[in-house]
């Protein structure tokens, strides 16, 4: 055998082995991958359903969006309380186990956008909380919760720039939501009523879905002054029975009545529900 191919078989022996240890490293990882997906079987749907949507904690969920608009352009003066009980709404709620979003003096955008992340995180087994704080207007028996860049000038703009209550109810029944909750704050007297050519007054009855409890600062129709504390006497009054750990209807309910005595009848806020079973807000 001369030099050549003395080199020549040298060459071909360390190119066999290099493919050699190239299809075991092929093998081994082949065989490391069928044993994790094994174990990931072994694991059950639990497994399998964590990766492909992320965790999902056990029991009923609890969601809250909370919008407190104050700052509009066309009021005489801002808002004092629905930003302050939007901050002492949300401190209540995160205590008593809610995932909160909190959006403050929201624009139009704003707003859908943060219907939009509620919607994402509704499931099944959601209990959902709506809380609006800041002018409310009703046009064609419809409640429209005014963002703080509405430009309106006639009833019309009402719906273009306002985001309809009974459209974000629609959407968390779409979704699935166990149950709905939606709290307003927002029957005061709006600064645009002397643009319209048909007075009214205060929000539209809302006839709520299924599984549904509503809570309104006042009467249908009717609007509410707001009083001089920090917070409005709807919120301070709901909180109260928050910290009694009631269902929603008896803390609704009880927050209706509590606020009708101490007015007088003055200011008598609105409960709608059609709640087939106790909802437990506290605790």
């Amino acid at each position: 055998m001369n030099l050549r191919q003395l080199q020549i078989s040298r060459r071909t022996i360390a190119v066999c082995v290099a493919v050699a240890g190239t299809v075991s490293l092929a093998i081994g990882a082949h065989a490391a991958l069928n044993k994790r997906t094994l174990d990931v079987a072994k694991g059950g749907d639990k497994a399998v359903t964590t990766e492909l949507t992320g965790s999902i904690p056990a029991g009923t969920s609890r969601l809250a969006l909370i919008i407190g608009n104050g700052h509009y352009p066309d009021a005489a003066a801002p808002l004092a309380q629905p930003i302050n009980d939007a901050r002492t709404l949300s401190s209540a709620l995160r205590r008593e186990g809610f995932d909160v979003d909190v959006v403050e003096d929201a624009t139009k955008d704003d707003m859908f956008r943060a219907v939009e992340r509620m919607k994402a995180k509704i499931r099944p087994d959601t209990v959902v909380m709506l809380f609006f704080g800041g002018y409310g207007v009703q046009v064609g028996r419809e409640s429209y919760m005014i963002p703080v860049d509405a430009t309106i000038w006639k009833e019309v703009d009402v719906k273009r720039t306002g985001v309809s209550v009974e459209s974000v109810l629609d959407a968390m029944k779409e979704r699935g939501a166990k149950a709905k909750l939606v709290v307003l704050d927002a029957s005061r007297r709006n600064p645009y009523e002397r643009r319209f050519r048909a007075f009214s007054h205060g929000l539209a009855p809302i006839s709520p879905p299924e599984n549904t409890i509503v809570l309104s600062s006042a009467t249908p129709g009717k609007v509410a002054d707001d009083s001089k504390g920090a917070n409005s006497v709807l919120v301070s009054e709901l909180i109260n029975n928050l910290n009694a750990q009631a269902g929603a209807e008896s803390a609704f309910n009880k927050t209706r009545v509590a606020i009708s005595r101490a007015s007088e009848g003055e200011q008598v806020p609105s409960v709608s529900s059609s709640l087939l079973e106790d909802i437990k807000l506290g605790g």
